[in-house]
């Protein structure tokens, strides 16, 4: 996509506000990062009501790549979550906790045990609940739209506040009941942890079990529970304070390397935007409404044409190749690079996938795939390989 297209249309008069049409989330990103915005914001009184208010993300000044492979990961959860690396002020906090105001619709169960349709279809009515199945039968919806929502895993939990553990309210009456851990609410949803490389072991452990099945069982004493757990992780770290274990790095799609503002120019806006924020957000906020309106409903209408993108054999072989030819040996490389290059795709309103869609997409999808402690292992091995074929020659008199 060309970042100097213009618009495809004049703006139009919504409502009192000018609506600017987009050829692509793209140049939408890249429009709203270099909006001018109007001072004045003392003009509005206090409240004096406590609210929270997420900084705008498409008023984050530059840093195109990261804002990219966030919304990719709101238009196909398939891309296997999202791993912010880079220095402390960069922003990384801030643009996934200022996804808030763009999350899509889902359609989520409504039943207190989370009986879908497609637990009928694949286990007949005795998969679901007594309820749900008297529902399916009338011809009922098993679920209502709802928000994507955004939950975060502190750095403090405990693994009964992650996995789920017994209902102490329930337990206080003598009856053993189990609560819903921060896993379970996060399905369907995105879970973000900041400071992911702090994490204890045995959370990390849960989290992997959890992505990797998209369920997850809790356990504990007489009574288990089996918890939903299909969300998109996504992680924020500061390599200086630790290292990320190769297994969760493993289970993000795209890795974003987040580096601090080059320009004297951006640094400066970036500044100018944080201060007319904090002195009154509200208004800030709504300078940049039409565009977070825009974007939402870009990216709803992105994850419907999701299903039509298709990626041809000849792209697609390419594209191995070149996996191949860097010694990347987890699958799990093209399947993350085609999957978020069909969201790009499609947020361009196409719905075949391109080699320039993959180029752009490369950089995140291939980036950190190589170990080096995998590389020499293997080296380590065909030397050995090597020699025992030629010792077996000589015991069998073989040259």
């Amino acid at each position: 996509m060309d970042d100097q297209q213009q618009p495809t249309s004049p703006p139009e008069e919504q409502g009192g506000e000018t609506i600017t049409a987009y050829r692509s989330l793209r140049e939408l990103l890249d429009r709203a990062s270099h909006k001018a915005f109007t001072t004045g914001y003392d003009q509005m009184g206090d409240s004096g009501i406590a609210e929270a208010l997420p900084f705008p993300f498409l008023a984050i000044v530059g840093q195109t790549e990261m804002k990219l492979a966030l919304m990719l990961s709101l238009i196909n959860p398939n891309v296997s979550g999202i791993l912010l690396i880079g220095p402390r002020g960069t922003g990384k906090t801030t643009a996934v906790r200022s996804l808030t105001n763009m999350l899509p619709m889902v359609e989520r169960s409504t039943c207190f045990y989370g009986c879908l349709p497609e637990d009928v279809e694949s286990g007949g009515l005795d998969a679901v609940c007594p309820e749900c199945a008297a529902k399916f039968g009338r011809g009922e919806p098993l679920t209502a739209p709802d928000r994507v929502r955004l939950v975060e895993l502190p750095l403090n939990s405990r693994i009964e506040d992650v996995v789920g553990g017994i209902n102490e309210r329930a337990a206080a009456h003598e009856r053993l009941r189990l609560r819903r851990g921060i896993l379970a609410q996060a399905d369907r949803n995105l879970l973000y942890i900041d400071e992911i490389n702090l994490l204890p072991d045995e959370i990390v452990d849960a989290i992997l079990d959890a992505a990797a099945q998209g369920i997850y069982t809790v356990r504990r004493g007489p009574v288990s529970a089996t918890y939903r757990a299909r969300f998109v992780l996504v992680g924020s770290m500061n390599p200086e304070e630790g290292r990320l274990r190769p297994q969760i790095l493993d289970r993000f799609g795209l890795r974003v390397v987040v580096r601090g503002l080059d320009s004297a120019e951006q640094r400066l806006e970036a500044y100018r935007r944080v201060q007319a924020y904090l002195q009154n957000p509200r208004t800030f906020i709504q300078q940049f409404m039409p565009e977070i309106n825009t974007a939402s409903a870009e990216i709803q209408e992105a994850r419907q044409r999701l299903r039509k993108v298709t990626l041809p054999d000849k792209v697609a072989n390419k594209a191995i190749k070149l996996v191949q030819d860097m010694g990347i040996d987890s699958l799990r490389a093209e399947i993350t690079w085609f999957e978020a290059a069909r969201a790009y795709t499609a947020a361009d309103a196409r719905d075949t996938v391109t080699e320039k869609d993959l180029q752009i997409i490369a950089p995140m999808a291939l980036r950190l795939r190589r170990s080096d402690f995998m590389i020499n292992y293997f080296d380590a091995q065909q030397q050995e390989e090597t020699e025992l074929i030629e010792r077996l020659g000589k015991l069998t008199g073989k040259k």
